[in-house]
């Protein structure tokens, strides 16, 4: 084996390593790249600016025509009342994500950030998926460059990896046919980089890609990040995975019912194989939201050192079905109870306290 993992031997491993072995592997390179004896969370809220969507992904339940009853834009004092909440909670940052709403101004986006600046200057704002930005260029007839200039002189700080799916045209056009495409994707993300912006990447696997695919994806952002930190500017801070959640979703009604679901093995298999492969990432998260807090939990011995935010809100995944909840204080003694002291941390991974530190 190189010392980089290739897409074939990351292949061999997930088919032919015990899970024990991987966890091992994923454990030791994690411990590696995070020798401190703690691991960290969040206290964030991921706020859902409007449910009204264009794009019409086959895996989503949480979005309406722009026609439903259920349609909704969040108007200012509702978005501010949700960030003083989130404030009194001791939280550090907010998610802002909504659907490609063809019916709002780029103004609204860009006065959502300066009311948000304005009244909440120390909540960080983490802001806007590649699909959005891509939308914001593509409906408003902006440069990227142009959009990404506006968004942060009216205060965008980093921007969530969400849309990526599955960075292959292939699946995309089977499960999101309408949303960017993957080039697209990793060219609004290395774009942001250039502009000095951090991100997250994520990938949500289980539904019609390959393992093959899985890897691809992988790999792919592990040389946009090559190049990224070769620049010197902005960078991805972490990579979370979850698995598809099928409840009530288009995608899942024409499946057999065991056919879209990812084992709780399965899980903690790519979280390790993903600690391995992106050996340029820093931070690998647990995905609680959709495994539950056990998993999550084993999750912290499987390649991840966070464990996510104790998210005050969150719509998507559960419209899928898939509701777990867990406060600050048990996440904190989820990871305590397995050996390691916990560290809030904020949305670019700065350390929340007298040792502010990068973890």
């Amino acid at each position: 084996m190189t010392d980089r993992l290739t897409i074939p031997q990351a292949m061999e491993l997930y088919s032919h390593a015990s899970l024990h072995e991987l966890g091992a592997l994923a454990d030791a390179a994690c411990r590696r790249a995070h020798p401190e004896a703690f691991r960290t969370f969040a206290i964030d809220r991921n706020i859902n600016y409007t449910n009204v969507c264009c794009s019409g992904c086959r895996f989503c339940a949480y979005y309406v025509r722009p026609e439903s009853e259920r349609a909704f834009v969040l108007d200012w004092p509702t978005l501010l009342a949700k960030v003083d909440e989130l404030h009194r909670a001791g939280g550090t940052h907010v998610l802002l994500q909504g659907g490609l709403n063809p019916e709002l101004r780029f103004e609204y986006h860009l006065e959502m950030l300066r009311q948000l600046r304005a009244a909440f200057p120390h909540i960080g704002r983490h802001a806007f998926s590649p699909p959005e930005i891509w939308f914001f260029h593509r409906q408003y007839g902006l440069a990227l460059e142009d959009v990404f200039e506006r968004l942060i002189e009216a205060g965008l700080e980093s921007i969530p990896g969400g849309g990526a799916e599955i960075l292959s045209d292939r699946v995309r056009l089977a499960i999101s046919p309408h949303k960017c495409t993957s080039e697209q994707w990793l060219g609004v993300m290395r774009l942001a980089h250039q502009m000095g912006l951090c991100t997250t990447a994520t990938m949500m696997f289980g539904h019609v890609e390959t393992v093959q695919e899985r890897f691809e994806h992988l790999c792919r952002l592990r040389e946009l990040q090559d190049e990224s930190l070769s620049a010197g500017k902005g960078r991805f801070t972490a990579f979370i995975g979850w698995t598809f959640q099928s409840g009530s979703t288009e995608l899942a009604s024409h499946a057999a019912e065991d056919e879209m679901h990812v084992a709780p093995v399965e899980y903690l298999r790519m979280l390790a194989i993903s600690r391995l492969v992106l050996d340029n990432f820093a931070n690998i998260q647990a995905s609680w939201v959709t495994q539950g807090p056990k998993i999550g939990q084993l999750a912290l011995f499987y390649g991840a050192n966070d464990m996510g935010g104790a998210m005050m809100e969150e719509n998507v995944v559960a419209a899928a079905g898939t509701v777990f909840h867990l406060s600050p204080e048990e996440l904190r003694q989820l990871i305590t109870s397995v050996g390691h002291p916990a560290r809030q941390r904020d949305h670019l991974y700065r350390l929340i306290g007298p040792k502010n530190a990068r973890a």
